[in-house]
C-alpha cells in the first residue's frame, strides 16, 4: 500500500500498474485513495444525491470538499440525511449561478484543484466555466469523456464526446481528441490509441465523419495532435475487434486495441454510451476536460461507484499534472 499523502509514490504506482481486466473503476478508486485528497469546489450541493456524493468521496479520501451554495439549504439537506458537514469549508451564496461563479473564483485563486457539479444544470455550470473574464477556460474546447469498464473488453474504454459538443467541427474534434489523449496518459496509458468512428472504413466525400477522421489522422502526422496513435475512419466493429478488422482486410494498430472512441457527434456518442450501460452491463464514470481543472460531471441518477470513480479520475489528472511541475 502506498503511504497516504505520498504523491510521488502514488504517481509511480499509477504508471507501473495496469488496470485489471475487470473492476477497472475500482482500481482507479484504490489508486486515488492511496494518494492525497484533492481540493474540490462542490457547486450548489442542495439535494441529497449531490451532497451525499461529495461527502462519500471525502470519506474515501478522494476529495477535500469546499461546499459552495446557499448555506441554509446545504445544512438542511445535511440534517435531513444525517450528514456531519462541520469539518468541511462552507461558502455561502444566494443561488446556484453565484455558486458557480464563486467556485471559478476559488479555482483561479488556487484554493481548489477540481470542480464538482451539484444540483444545477450542466449548462449553467459550464457558462460560468467559460466566462471570458471570471471563468476557468483555456485555449481548448471543453469536452466530456466517459470511461467504461465493459465486461467483454480487455481494458478501460473512453468514449467522447457524449455530453457537451453537439455537432463538433474538425477543429473542435481536434480538441476533443487531444483532451482525451492527455486524459488517458494521466491514467498511465503511455500511447493511447484513438479510433475515429464512422459507419464505414473508407473515406467518402458525402460522409463528413470520414473526411474529419482522415484529416485528424494527418493532423496527428503533422504534430497538431500529439501523444497518441490515431486511425480512422473505422466502424465500431473493427475499432474494438481485431478479428472484424482482419475480416475486412484492415491493417491498423488501433483495431481491437482502442483506448478512445471518437464519435461523429454527441447523439452517436450518447447512444453508444447508453447501450454499453444498459445492454452490456458496463460500469461508467465521466468528467469534463479542457478547463484549467477537471470537472466532475455526474448525473443526478449516478450510483455510488460512478460518483467515486469520477472523483478518482479527476484526482489522477490533478496528481499527474502536479508530478510534471
Amino acid at each position: 500500500m502506498v503511504p497516504k499523502g505520498s504523491v510521488e509514490a502514488a504517481i509511480a504506482m499509477i504508471i507501473k500498474e495496469k488496470p485489471p481486466v475487470h473492476d477497472q473503476l475500482e482500481f482507479f478508486i484504490r489508486q486515488a485513495e492511496a494518494a492525497r485528497p484533492v481540493r474540490t469546489a462542490v457547486v450548489h450541493p442542495v439535494d441529497g444525491n449531490s451532497l451525499i456524493g461529495a461527502i462519500e468521496a471525502a470519506e474515501h479520501g478522494l476529495i477535500e470538499p469546499i461546499l459552495i451554495g446557499p448555506a441554509h439549504k446545504i445544512q438542511a439537506i445535511a440534517d435531513e440525511n444525517q450528514l456531519d458537514i462541520s469539518r468541511y469549508e462552507l461558502l455561502n451564496t444566494e443561488h446556484s449561478h453565484a455558486a458557480a461563479e464563486l467556485a471559478c473564483d476559488v479555482i483561479r485563486n488556487g484554493a481548489a484543484e477540481t470542480l464538482m457539479k451539484g444540483h444545477l444544470g450542466t449548462s449553467e455550470l459550464l457558462s460560468a466555466v467559460v466566462h471570458k473574464t471570471r471563468g476557468i477556460r483555456t485555449e481548448r474546447r471543453l469536452s466530456h469523456v466517459f470511461v467504461f469498464d465493459v465486461p467483454n473488453y480487455h481494458k478501460p474504454l473512453v468514449i467522447t464526446d457524449a455530453a457537451i459538443n453537439i455537432v463538433p467541427d474538425l477543429m473542435c474534434k481536434r480538441d476533443i481528441v487531444q483532451n482525451a489523449v492527455d486524459f488517458c496518459r494521466s491514467l498511465g496509458v503511455e500511447l493511447p490509441k484513438v479510433a475515429m468512428l464512422s459507419a464505414v472504413e473508407k473515406v467518402k466525400p458525402n460522409l463528413q465523419s470520414t473526411l474529419d477522421a482522415a484529416a485528424l489522422c494527418k493532423m496527428a502526422d503533422r504534430g497538431q495532435i500529439t501523444g497518441g496513435i490515431l486511425d480512422g475512419p473505422l466502424a465500431f466493429d473493427n475499432a474494438i475487434s481485431k478479428q472484424a478488422a482482419l475480416d475486412k482486410h484492415i491493417v491498423s494498430e488501433v483495431s481491437g486495441e482502442a483506448d478512445i472512441l471518437l464519435a461523429p457527434d454527441l447523439e452517436a456518442a450518447n447512444m453508444i454510451a447508453k447501450q454499453l450501460i444498459y445492454m452490456a452491463n458496463a460500469k461508467s464514470a465521466g468528467i469534463a476536460l479542457g478547463a484549467k481543472v477537471p470537472i466532475i460531471l455526474t448525473s443526478r441518477s449516478e450510483k455510488t461507484l460512478g460518483r467515486l470513480a469520477s472523483c478518482a479520475l479527476a484526482s489522477h489528472m490533478v496528481l499527474d499534472k502536479q508530478s510534471e511541475q
